[in-house]
């Protein structure tokens, strides 16, 4: 009994811990990438003082991997787990939200990949990060129409499991403050999905 108590407690304290690295670390990195790159529709001079801008803080390298790589790698791995034993709550969640949950871990396994593939062309490319760069990256058809879906996974994840964090944290408790956040979550994937798109396709047109 006290064995089952701990592996429940232990589940529960993973569970949580990977949702906060969702929306804290993850979360707030997606949003900052987003507007960045978004930066670009003013010129590409622009993007790249805020690339500039980036690549000057003190100790980078041990801000990413601290802050970012490291929440990244656990809400990347344990998310596939989640993914792999997670089912259905037929009596506590209705249709629509059964379908969004399984959307959320559709989109949670693509994005994890698009991550890794999109860190490992622009990221560890080697290559300086700047206009030029991404313009060219995105000007290949594969890489553009890739990325264009990882950004929409990735915003669509990331509001739809703001949307369940806020749940179980008990931020949002009953029926009618769950339907106003599923509104403004709904809003907020429309907006950063769209400033994901807006910035992708000014890369590719801007000469």
């Amino acid at each position: 009994m006290a064995v089952a108590s701990t592996t429940v407690n232990r589940d529960f304290l993973f569970r949580r811990l990977h949702t906060l690295a969702g929306v804290i670390p993850v979360g707030l990195f997606l949003i900052e990438h987003l507007f960045t790159n978004v930066t670009v529709t003013m010129g590409p001079s622009v993007y790249n003082a805020a690339v500039n801008t980036i690549q000057h803080i003190p100790f980078l390298h041990v801000v990413e991997f601290v802050f970012i790589f490291l929440p990244l790698l656990y809400h990347g791995v344990f998310g596939l787990y989640v993914a792999y034993t997670a089912g259905y709550n037929n009596r506590q969640f209705s249709w629509f939200r059964n379908q969004l949950f399984v959307w959320q871990r559709v989109t949670g396994v693509f994005t994890f990949v698009f991550i890794i593939y999109h860190l490992w062309t622009t990221r560890f490319s080697g290559q300086e990060p700047n206009f030029t760069f991404v313009h060219n990256l995105v000007s290949n058809n594969f890489n553009f129409i890739f990325i264009l879906l990882g950004v929409i996974a990735a915003t669509f994840h990331f509001s739809n499991g703001l949307w369940s964090f806020m749940v179980h944290w008990g931020i949002t408790v009953g029926p009618r403050a769950q339907r106003i956040s599923g509104v403004v979550m709904l809003a907020l994937f429309v907006i950063l999905a769209f400033v994901g798109v807006d910035a992708l396709i000014t890369f590719r047109v801007t000469a």
